[in-house]
C-alpha cells in the first residue's frame, strides 16, 4: 500500500486497521500536489487555521463535529458517516469526535495537521504533515 503507487488499489479497511493512533494522519495516496490522508479522531483536536488552503473532511465511520469561528460567530457542523465538509481557507476550526471516528482528508502535500496558527497542542495531538502508510 505505497501512497504514491498509482497502479495499486488501496483497501481503506486494511489501511485503517494498520494504525490505532488518533489525530495522527496517514498518507494513503497522492493526487497532483495533494495528499489523501486517513485519520482516526476521538476527543478534541485544537483550534487552528490553514491560511492558504481549504481542508476537506469525509467521515467514513462515526461522527465528527467541526467547530468554526466565522465572521457571524461560532457554530458547529456535525458530520455523520458518509458526510463531507470543506473548511474554507482562513477559517479557524476545531475538529472533535465524541467517539472514535474514521476520516478521509484531502490537503496539499506538506500541510501541517495543526495548521499555520493554532492554540497550544496537547501531547495526544500529532503535529505532522502525515505519516506514510505501513
Amino acid at each position: 500500500m505505497e501512497p504514491t503507487e498509482p497502479t495499486q488499489p488501496v483497501p481503506l479497511d486494511k489501511a485503517l486497521a494498520s494504525f490505532d493512533e488518533c489525530w495522527s494522519p496517514r498518507i494513503v495516496a497522492a493526487v497532483n500536489d495533494y495528499d489523501v490522508r486517513l485519520a482516526k479522531f476521538e476527543g478534541e483536536h485544537v483550534w487552528h487555521v490553514h491560511e492558504d488552503t481549504d481542508e476537506f473532511f469525509l467521515v467514513l465511520d462515526g461522527e465528527v463535529h467541526i467547530g468554526l469561528r466565522e465572521p457571524a460567530g461560532e457554530r458547529t457542523v456535525v458530520l455523520t458517516k458518509g458526510s463531507l465538509f470543506t473548511v474554507p481557507r482562513g477559517t479557524w476550526h476545531k475538529p472533535s469526535a465524541p467517539r472514535r471516528a474514521e476520516v478521509l482528508l484531502f490537503e496539499p502535500t506538506n500541510t501541517l495537521s495543526v495548521g499555520d496558527r493554532h492554540e497550544e497542542v496537547p501531547d495526544y495531538v500529532d503535529v505532522t504533515t502525515g505519516h506514510a502508510l505501513t
